[in-house]
């Protein structure tokens, strides 16, 4: 599994999950945003651009044990995990393990705990085709994803990692992950968790993660800010921004 590290040492190390579709260059424009001296570590998610080729399962339990490996191995001390959609409902597991270091959860968007009721097999045999093919991106971008249109090279990008996956990959979240409860594992979280949620999401409403988040994850916050699902891209000082400020609180 190929991983991007920023080395530095000012306070704790953030280790990102990317959301269903994208890659560690979803992160670029954040990172980018975040002191020199903030260590970050990135990686693409078993079944995703450079980890592709990686073997199955691709099931939530598998990309935590990835996560949490990733973090143990690339990490001394203290660190935050930075999950976004797909990758917040991870970074849930993980955190729910109390791994050693761990210091705070930080969630983008994040696919919640309890599954909202509008999460029906008839959703998610949709949402498996939303990956099939440029055009269905596009139309996803364009019609669920983003509340505007990203930048020429941005929309690229999304294009491009949302069909660099093995097709089991491509498929299990919606089939399975997203409609799988975890609930009885988030409310084992120990630390900080701050939720940051887009006002114009149509996929993660701030309405549905205070309903479906919020009462199953010990100690968590929720802050609105603009933009829709693809924060990191949408809204990359938003999220560099409360990265910085959750980082603060930590240090007291």
């Amino acid at each position: 599994m190929k991983v991007r590290i920023r080395d530095g040492s000012d306070g704790p190390a953030l280790v990102f999950a990317h959301y269903w579709g994208g890659s560690a260059g979803t992160w670029d424009e954040v990172v980018r945003r975040l002191p020199p001296g903030q260590k970050t570590v990135r990686f693409d998610q078993r079944g995703w651009g450079a980890s592709r080729e990686l073997p199955g399962p691709y099931h939530l339990d598998r990309l935590a044990d990835d996560l949490a490996r990733v973090a143990e191995e690339c990490v001394t001390g203290p660190f935050v995990l930075v999950g976004h959609s797909m990758g917040g409902k991870v970074g849930q597991l993980v955190a729910a393990r109390c791994p050693a270091g761990l210091a705070g959860v930080f969630l983008v968007a994040p696919a919640p705990p309890r599954p909202p009721e509008a999460v029906t097999q008839e959703y998610r045999q949709a949402l498996s085709h939303a990956y099939d093919s440029p055009e269905s991106v596009g139309q996803a971008l364009d019609r669920v994803l983003t509340a505007g249109p990203l930048p020429g090279p941005a929309r690229e990008a999304v294009v491009r990692d949302s069909l660099a996956a093995a097709d089991e990959a491509r498929t299990e979240w919606p089939l399975r992950g997203i409609a799988q409860d975890i609930t009885e594992e988030a409310l084992r979280i120990e630390v900080p968790v701050t939720v940051l949620a887009g006002a114009q999401d149509k996929v993660e409403p701030p309405a549905v993660l205070r309903a479906c988040l919020l009462p199953y994850v010990p100690h968590a916050t929720l802050t609105t800010v603009p933009g829709g699902h693809l924060l990191p891209l949408e809204a990359p000082e938003a999220v560099a921004g409360g990265l910085g400020d959750f980082l603060k609180g930590l240090r007291g």
